[in-house]
């Protein structure tokens, strides 16, 4: 094995999350297509190569998953060369932010979610 290429993350609405992954977080759409009786839909940062796949719940134990899937732990972390002023640009969008970037053993970072509530890490290396 040499990477992770594809995360699955769990949406109610594929519009509305690709809306909010590259309007707010600047993903960029890698993918929208109609993949069977199914619509794939990938997104990636610019220069990463691990993808993001966008999965419509299907059924109720899917959607009771949404928002939920990493539990109380951020289901992503994200790198950053300047977490404050991504944390500015971001909350500036309307990103839901859980307090102001801290300094750490690990660098600088914040904790926020996505529009389901998903917990996510934007972290700058020490």
């Amino acid at each position: 094995m040499r990477q992770i290429k594809i995360v699955s993350l769990l949406v109610r609405d594929y519009d509305a999350a690709i809306n909010f992954y590259t309007e707010k977080l600047g993903f960029k759409v890698l993918d929208d297509a109609a993949f069977g009786d199914r619509r794939w839909v990938t997104l990636e940062l610019p220069g990463d190569k691990c993808t993001l796949a966008l999965e419509l719940a299907k059924d109720s134990s899917d959607s009771a998953l949404v928002g939920k899937q990493a539990g109380s732990f951020p289901l992503l972390a994200l790198d950053t060369v300047d977490c404050m002023d991504d944390y500015k640009t971001m909350k500036a969008r309307g990103v839901k932010f859980h307090g102001e970037p801290e300094k750490g053993p690990w660098g600088t970072g914040v904790l926020f979610e996505d529009l389901y509530g998903n917990r996510l890490f934007l972290n700058q290396e020490a």
